[in-house]
């Protein structure tokens, strides 16, 4: 079986919901040989490089409600210290960890980075946050300057970008499995799950 997921570092939705799929390739018993490719979505293309934001925001009851949906899940999330900027930098770093040490690489950046964004209240635009987690993920400083002092990769995220367009795509997460079955939003882990093994008992069943 094969995942791919359009998400954005700064949706806290796509957190929880491939934090979910996660859950559920588990519970099916798949995770280990069903690798979930991170496809790159900017929610705002046009957000800052920087961050004006200064300290603790107040939260609405929707942003209370996020939380609580990401506590219920095992995930920390906290809005009050998110900073609004830029995540292109971000999805090009995630594009060479994929093209240079493979899905397993970029998996655990794009966890690293939703981490630094709705955890720690880190600028994800910022150089030296994309540095330092990019050589915790185990990827070479230099290539990682070396992007980051480029339009490297920015095409990648492009393609993705319009690769969503083309299929209908306007909000993110958006999972399709096996190239055509989907599922949109950070559905519950049940659904997930009922999902997978459908998937699974139709594609068995056409290989008879």
């Amino acid at each position: 079986m094969e995942i791919m997921y359009w998400s954005d570092i700064a949706c806290p939705f796509c957190y929880i919901g491939a934090n979910r799929m996660k859950q559920a390739l588990a519970e099916v018993g798949i995770a280990d040989e069903t690798p979930m490719e991170f496809l790159a979505y900017e929610l705002d293309p046009e957000a800052p490089k920087t961050s004006s934001e200064k300290g603790e925001k107040a939260l609405g009851q929707r942003a209370r409600a996020i939380e609580d949906m990401a506590r219920g899940d095992g995930l920390a999330i906290n809005l009050s210290q998110v900073k609004h900027v830029s995540t292109m930098d971000a999805h090009r770093l995630i594009k060479l960890a994929k093209d240079k040490y493979g899905q397993a690489a970029a998996n655990r950046l794009v966890n690293d980075f939703y981490k630094l964004y709705f955890v720690k209240g880190a600028e994800i635009a910022d150089h030296d946050v994309l540095k330092e987690a990019a050589a915790a993920a185990g990827l070479d400083p230099a290539a990682v300057e070396a992007v980051l002092n480029s339009d490297a990769y920015e095409q990648e995220v492009r393609n993705d970008e319009a690769a969503a367009m083309q299929s209908g795509v306007s909000g993110v997460p958006f999972f399709v499995i096996n190239g055509k079955y989907a599922i949109n939003g950070a559905q519950p882990k049940e659904l997930f799950v009922s999902a997978l093994r459908q998937v699974l008992a139709m594609e068995g069943a056409n290989d008879d």
